[in-house]
């Protein structure tokens, strides 16, 4: 029992990480893309080539798969600069459906449908973090430096540009802000976390494949911060929480068949999704607009 839970708050700190940064996006700059599984795919099989290939240190394949998911993010951020709203959806899902494709067919770097195995256990300089435990405590430093990071720019000129930006593109563009940076540097910023979170995800599981990263992966980081509250700092790990014990708590009913558990869920996310839109549309957690 304790390793499961230590294993579900493993799970809760990287996909908290991954819940915030996204957050970042819909939350704080009103750009509403559902191609973040992309990024997080991108870190995880960066992260993983790195410690298969050249070395097991965390840091570096984290740095590795931040970089990476922060320089290839301008292929969000190109039509980001360009559309808004539904179109930029609809470019974000395009996105989204190419990348699960290539994770599928390009062998050479993503082991295609099999995925990368045998990815060796996670080391900071030369000391071994591969204890459930130990990791779990990693995690949760990553996710509060994230925390850390974006509660300090969401509290400074760049956060208020942000949510002027959110409420009014128009009158953020009037009053002399550049659009165009802003939008550019919050995809930049916000892919570079999910990078970490999929480094992390990458040494946690010890095996990736595509499945982790699809339109659905993406659909449910949108829900972690929809449910948990969008626009606010704890709100996407409430979410996290939320959704990563249901699977659990499902588990325990004895009249839902193990082989249904999973379109239960699916059927129970889409209901508190909205069901929090016409009840209570700031989230869990949110009760206005703002930084918590």
């Amino acid at each position: 029992m304790i390793a499961y839970l230590v294993n579900l708050a493993t799970l809760v700190a990287i996909f908290g990480i991954a819940a915030t940064s996204l957050n970042l996006l819909i939350g704080y700059a009103g750009i509403f893309s559902i191609a973040h599984a992309m990024f997080f795919g991108i870190g995880a099989y960066v992260a993983a080539q790195v410690a298969l290939t050249f070395s097991a240190d965390f840091l570096l394949a984290a740095l590795a798969a931040a970089v990476a998911a922060a320089a290839l993010s301008l292929c969000l951020a190109l039509p980001a600069l360009r559309v808004r709203g539904e179109y930029f959806v609809a470019a974000s899902l395009g996105l989204q459906m190419m990348a699960t494709t290539l994770f599928a067919e390009a062998h050479g770097f993503t082991g295609g449908v099999g995925g990368l195995v045998g990815i060796p256990p996670a080391r900071i300089l030369g000391f071994d973090v591969a204890s459930p435990d130990a990791f779990l405590a990693l995690a949760l430093v990553c996710l509060a430096m994230t925390l850390l990071v974006v509660r300090t720019l969401m509290r400074g000129s760049f956060g208020r540009s942000l949510m002027a930006l959110r409420d009014s593109e128009s009158a953020a563009e009037a009053f002399g802000k550049d659009v165009r940076a802003l939008k550019t540097l919050v995809v930049v910023i916000g892919c570079f976390f999910v990078g970490i979170a999929g480094a992390l995800f990458a040494f946690h599981m010890a095996f990736v494949n595509v499945e982790s990263f699809t339109l659905e992966q993406s659909v449910v980081l949108m829900a972690m911060v929809i449910i948990g509250g969008a626009g606010t700092l704890t709100g996407p790990i409430i979410g996290a929480i939320a959704l990563l014990s249901l699977p659990a708590a499902l588990s325990f009913l004895s009249f839902i068949p193990s082989t249904e558990i999973g379109t239960v869920q699916q059927f129970i996310y889409g209901a508190l999704m909205t069901l929090l839109m016409i009840f209570r549309p700031s989230g869990l957690v949110g009760l206005s607009r703002g930084v918590r």
